[in-house]
């Protein structure tokens, strides 16, 4: 039997619900545990039956709290990925949700100290960026890691980048 989800799944899901219903964000709740009162940037992920269904995220804090980055974000997974059709209401109760708050980005000289199933990778080359989360299944090398961040930020292999690590807390 599965657990009750995390307060910041709670929220995730609450908020796409809310915004599908009402066409606005929901207000950020009035009560906050430490963790969703801090700054951080927020990733969330919604998945159906075990397929990526929509996932967007910040690096970096744009919203005052944890929360609101969350409230902000679980709205913009949900309707604004451009891989997937936006989310519908009927399919709410079928989405896997999960939230990942990424500690700061540090800068590293070589991809030998990265470890794809502890630390998120960004790659940058000028302004062209690419992040990947840890700890994703299919993604088992420091190699495939890092390509796919350069995909995602259209970055040739040839090309020299700069590397950043980070350690996200996943919640599901």
């Amino acid at each position: 039997m599965r657990s009750s989800p995390s307060a910041p799944v709670r929220l995730a899901r609450e908020s796409l619900a809310y915004y599908l219903e009402h066409g606005r964000l929901l207000d950020k709740p009035a009560e906050l545990s430490a963790e969703l009162c801090r700054r951080a940037g927020v990733f969330v992920s919604f998945k159906k039956a075990g397929q990526l269904r929509g996932c967007i995220g910040t690096f970096a804090p744009t919203q005052p709290t944890v929360a609101e980055e969350i409230i902000q974000n679980a709205v913009s997974a949900g309707t604004e990925d451009p891989r997937f059709n936006p989310i519908s209401p009927g399919e709410l109760a079928d989405l896997e949700v999960s939230v990942d708050v990424l500690e700061a980005p540090e800068p590293i000289e070589s991809m030998d100290v990265l470890d794809p199933k502890t630390y998120g990778v960004i790659v940058r080359k000028g302004r062209r960026s690419g992040l990947l989360l840890p700890d994703l299944a299919g993604v088992d090398t420091v190699a495939e890691q890092v390509s796919i961040a350069m995909q995602k930020a259209g970055i040739r292999p040839e090309e020299e980048i700069e590397l950043y690590r980070f350690t996200v807390t996943r919640y599901i």
